[in-house]
């Protein structure tokens, strides 16, 4: 049948949202092929530690290696992402992290590579992570504006831990058959890959910053805005603790436990995969639902962090474990949309790379020392005991961050002021609250 000339033609696909813009689509498809690649290779270091001949402690001071730089360069990279062009920094970090997992590769492929030698390409690894994370999480939020920012944030959640599903699952077969070597090159292909992509972003919309103080002013300004807000240190106090102890429980004993009780590196994967899963279902709930005290229900949402440590303690069968982490990643969705929700809704955009570089180093900050003494703590009280007191911990610091007022008490506005920047720019004459 034949369609008038002058009929209105039907567009063939679904027009884009207004907050998808250019910025938020390259940056969600280059985080989808990181975490394709970032997940594998988190297994894919633990067992080229186990194949070497190492041991529980050996594994945690690998882990221990990544973290410690990454604690110790965030407010630098929070500080320059600030004053740089932050797409420039993205993609110097990710030439680091493609050059360091390259080099990795290439070692535990050609064979019995040196714990030193591990310890010092997983460092470099951190150290890209240390200037990216800042730099990412502030370009994330400066590309959506609107009413709509906690579902564009759903989103981009939704496909990262879509395609760490994806990464988990394939990282744990690729090990299984063809060995932890091979799992690491493609980690190095993907963020090479995705830093092509960060090249291409726009910054052309943020304003640049007067010429001021150096960067110990600039850390300055960045504690000040953290300091000032109750709900954004005592979440962030909170944790220091959570990821320290959920941390130490599936880099260190989740990969010991697998290859001791469950069978070895597949299970690990699917139950890292369910997790991943779990991160979806969150994403999709946290879509649709909008809880007005968006922080006291993502601190709720906190609680279930324990029951990986409490499922490896036992341990459960494969199910079970399965099972503990799906809701695990269902609830840390939650958590984490809203608490990325509060920060776009309080800091200011000239500040949210610092502001975020203060949470990133207040939350990692414990996670190199719990991993390096995992070791000796399953020595000393065995890995059951080691696994039960994580959960323990997760339950006691979260139960006292809802102690304070304003994590019970911060709402999300319905409304988002037009002129946001202008708005921010009054709020940095004064503190506000926040976490997410």
């Amino acid at each position: 049948m034949s369609t008038p000339a002058n009929a209105p033609r039907r567009r063939l696909c679904p027009r884009r949202p207004e907050w998808a813009g250019r910025n938020y689509t390259l940056l969600t498809a280059a985080t989808i092929v990181t975490n394709l690649g970032t997940h594998g290779a988190l297994i894919a270091a633990a067992f080229a530690v186990l194949e070497s001949g190492g041991d529980s402690g050996d594994v945690g001071l690998v882990a221990a290696a990544r973290t410690l730089p990454l604690v110790l360069f965030l407010l630098i990279g929070g500080a320059i992402a600030d004053r740089l062009p932050r797409h420039r920094v993205m993609v110097a970090a990710n030439a680091l992290n493609f050059a360091s997992q390259a080099v990795f590769a290439v070692l535990v492929l050609a064979g019995d590579p040196q714990l030193w030698q591990m310890m010092l390409l997983t460092a470099l690894c951190g150290t890209g992570q240390a200037f990216f994370n800042p730099a990412a999480e502030g370009m994330l939020m400066s590309s959506v504006s609107g009413e709509q920012a906690g579902r564009a944030f759903a989103l981009f959640r939704m496909a990262m831990n879509g395609a760490g599903i994806g990464g988990a699952a394939l990282g744990g077969a690729m090990i299984a058959a063809f060995g932890p070597g091979w799992v690491l090159a493609v980690d190095a292909a993907a963020f090479a890959v995705a830093g092509a992509l960060r090249a291409f972003l726009d910054v052309s919309h943020i304003a640049k910053r007067e010429p001021g103080g150096g960067l110990l002013s600039d850390l300055r300004e960045g504690w000040q805005e953290f300091a000032g807000r109750p709900w954004l240190w005592a979440i962030v106090a909170q944790f220091s603790v959570v990821v320290a102890v959920v941390g130490a429980a599936e880099s260190v004993y989740g990969p010991l436990v697998a290859k001791d009780e469950l069978g070895g590196a597949r299970p690990w994967g699917l139950a890292l995969a369910a997790f991943g899963a779990g991160t979806v279902g969150g994403a999709l709930l946290a879509m649709r639902w909008k809880p007005r005290r968006m922080l006291l229900v993502g601190t709720l949402c906190v609680f279930p962090l324990a029951l990986p440590s409490a499922a490896l303690a036992v341990p459960l069968p494969v199910g079970g474990l399965i099972a503990a982490m799906f809701v695990c990643g269902v609830s840390l969705e939650i958590f984490g949309v809203a608490w990325m929700t509060a920060l776009h809704q309080e800091i200011p955009e000239d500040k949210l790379s610092r502001v975020s570089a203060y949470d990133w180093f207040g939350s990692t900050a414990m996670l190199p020392l719990s991993t390096a003494l995992a070791g000796p703590a399953e020595n000393l009280f065995g890995r059951s005991q080691a696994l039960w007191g994580c959960a323990a911990l997760v339950v006691l610091v979260t139960a006292l961050v809802l102690l304070v007022p304003d994590v019970r008490n911060l709402t999300r506005r319905t409304k988002e002021v037009t002129g946001r920047a202008d708005r921010r720019s009054a709020d940095a004459e004064g503190p506000v609250g926040r976490l997410g």
